[in-house]
């Protein structure tokens, strides 16, 4: 500490010329000379002046570490004790000073910061240690360098600060229950820790899990007992956000007012409550407004693929959109609302700055693909491409789309199983929408014959199929074609073109068509004869 003296000490004209400190008349007139053992020539040495008299008891001593400009001179030596005692009380107790940040330096000048700060190489003449909230406002616990006529400047708490430690006091002095404690149990055993705090936390935590229990247990018990299906469903919604809501609401109050807990743990506890108040919050408007959307546009026993049930899908769909962009606004305000409320990204906003863009070069690389989803699946629901209930063939596979989630698509192929798609993978894939724009559509069956076939006699097979058909299921018969589409060495390539009402239904009627239409050619190939379907067939994707 002395060679650091002599290394870095500035040279003064003893009548406080400019520089990189705050010129009062006269410093603390009302205190007596400070003794020996208080270095106030650093703000690394202030605070260890301050740890080292609040362990000595000395508070007299201690005064001398305050700017007491705001006190009267006269009263100076009766209050500079008991303020410092008090500021000491409330930084132990809601303060976390990291003590390798506390530079120790007369000048204060940061050598190792990174040349993209404001202060960089340069002298300070005042610095924040912590933010504490009073009256809904934030205060500063700051220290400044001062310098008084004919002395070297020092470092003290400042003016500001001296006054607004009774307030803050007042706030954050031990509760009722700690004074009441012996002193044995007041002392600190473990990281700064004292023994109360650490028989109490696990009492706490104990209070807080069987509040939440209870909670759950109580809305069970209501929600078994109400008859009407739809409030019994809010009732079971919200025992969840109720359950954590109650338990971090119960746990705020105790650990801000009936136990006053030091610093370390408030800033662990205090964030925590909030984070959980929030969640709660959240979750149970997410829940609420959920269940009141099922229960105005229930589709749960409705077939959204059905052909009348067209502006169903369309509202099904613009509800899950409306959900997603809804439950992202909402994390996002209660995002804004818990780094509002708390402290502790406030106070540590410094640090968080240095490692922010390697924490979000990090975080954006692993998160990459969620977010391409979340955007993905609102994009899809946005612009209707594939509705809830829609038919499409996605990769060669006939499915209806089931769900569109916030990450993964949920596609029911014609068998019953279920396929699971990506979303961003889903919109990157061209695919077939038959639900899209004209319900009515062409399905189309391809055969290939012998090129000795009378296709005359398999259109007049093929009219007096559609004419069995349900023509409920079949759409503008003007439509019905047979063309030959081509030929090869093994044969010809014979359409048929069979018009359908729905492509939610079109697939089954075609496959009884063509089921049909084969055993019709074999009978025809008997009567004449002859031969309708050559030996080999190429495959044809269904």
């Amino acid at each position: 500490m002395v060679a650091a003296q002599a290394v870095y000490a500035q040279t003064t004209n003893r009548s406080c010329p400019d520089g990189p400190w705050y010129c009062v008349v006269e410093l603390n007139p009302g205190l007596e000379v400070a003794p020996g053992f208080i270095d106030r020539t650093t703000p690394r040495a202030t605070m260890e002046s301050l740890v080292a008299t609040a362990r000595r008891k000395d508070w007299a001593a201690a005064a001398h570490l305050l700017d007491l400009s705001g006190v009267s001179t006269d009263a100076q030596a009766e209050a500079g004790p008991e303020l410092a005692k008090q500021l000491e009380a409330v930084i132990t107790r809601k303060a976390v000073i990291d003590w390798d940040t506390l530079i120790d330096r007369p000048d204060a000048l940061e050598a190792n910061t990174s040349s993209d700060e404001v202060m960089a190489g340069k002298p300070r003449k005042s610095l924040l240690l912590w933010t504490l909230d009073l009256d809904r406002n934030p205060v500063s616990i700051r220290l400044n360098r001062v310098a008084a006529p004919n002395q070297d400047p020092i470092w003290v708490f400042s003016s500001q600060t001296v006054g607004d430690i009774p307030a803050l006091y007042a706030k954050y002095s031990p509760g009722w229950i700690e004074k009441q404690l012996p002193d044995a149990l007041k002392k600190s055993v473990l990281a700064g820790f004292m023994w109360w705090e650490l028989l109490v936390l696990p009492i706490l935590i104990c209070v807080v899990t069987l509040s939440g229990m209870l909670t759950w247990r109580g809305l069970s018990s209501i929600a078994a007992r109400v008859p009407e299906s739809f409030f019994r469903r809010i009732v079971r919604g919200i025992r969840g956000p109720a359950a954590t809501g109650v338990a971090t609401g119960i746990a705020l109050p105790l650990g801000a007012n009936i136990f006053v807990f030091s610093g370390h743990i408030t800033a662990i506890l205090t964030p925590i409550a909030w984070f959980g108040l929030l969640i709660s919050s959240v979750w149970l408007v997410i829940r609420v407004i959920e269940i009141i959307l099922d229960r105005l546009l229930d589709f749960e026993n409705t077939d959204l693929s059905l052909r009348k049930e067209a502006e169903n899908r369309a509202v099904a769909t613009r509800v899950a959109a409306a959900r997603r962009i809804f439950i992202v606004v909402a994390v996002l305000i209660g995002g804004g609302i818990f780094l509002s409320q708390t402290n502790t990204f406030r106070n540590l906003g410094l640090s968080l700055l240095g490692t922010a863009g390697a924490l979000t070069i990090v975080l954006g690389f692993a998160a990459r693909r969620v977010l391409g989803n979340i955007m993905a699946s609102l994009q899809i629901a946005l612009n209707q491409s594939a509705r809830i209930g829609d038919r499409i063939v996605f990769n060669d596979y006939l499915c209806h789309v089931e769900r569109i989630n916030f990450t993964y698509v949920q596609l029911r192929d014609w068998d019953g199983t279920r396929l699971i798609v990506p979303v961003e993978e889903f919109t990157s894939t061209p695919f077939e929408n038959w639900s899209m724009k004209e319900p009515q559509m062409l399905r189309i069956i391809k055969l290939k014959v012998a090129h000795e076939a009378n296709v005359e006699l398999l259109r007049e097979a093929f009219k007096d199929i559609v004419g069995d058909l349900d023509q409920s299921e079949l759409g503008d018969l003007d439509k019905l074609k047979v063309r030959v589409a081509g030929q090869d060495v093994f044969g010809k390539d014979v359409w048929f073109a069979l018009p359908c009402a729905d492509p939610n239904s079109s697939w089954d009627i075609a496959c009884i068509a063509r089921e049909r239409l084969i055993a019709a050619g074999s009978k025809i190939g008997q009567d004449q004869d002859t031969v309708i379907f050559p030996d080999t067939q190429p495959a044809e994707a269904p």
